[in-house]
């Protein structure tokens, strides 16, 4: 058509099909940039926050100075598997589950 060749007509036509695909994912960039920074912003200190709750949670032991999440402080009598016991007063202890405890003092 117009004095191109069929073989020009052919590459012309190879290239106009090719130009969407590259465009299409060049559309994506923009969403994935923004899961990479959601992540990171996000997601990733929030895990590594409760890694290291985790931690501080498995490694309380008796004699333990602590605080619980609802600002009672006292001191480990007795640590179970879920369970913990907290002396607040002379004779006075609670009992409650370990993801009670919200910081151990001394363990900054």
């Amino acid at each position: 058509m117009f004095g191109n060749t069929i073989t020009e007509e052919c590459e012309n036509m190879v290239l106009l099909a090719a130009a969407p695909a590259a465009g299409g994912l060049l559309g994506f960039l923009p969403i994935i940039l923004m899961l990479a920074v959601f992540y990171l912003v996000l997601i990733r200190p929030q895990m590594q926050q409760q890694k290291k709750r985790q931690e501080m949670l498995n490694s309380l032991r008796v004699g333990d100075k602590v605080i619980t999440i609802g600002g009672i402080h006292g001191e480990l009598t007795a640590v179970d598997d879920d369970e913990v016991r907290v002396r607040v007063a002379d004779k006075v202890e609670l009992r409650m589950n370990r993801s009670g405890i919200g910081h151990v003092k001394g363990k900054d």
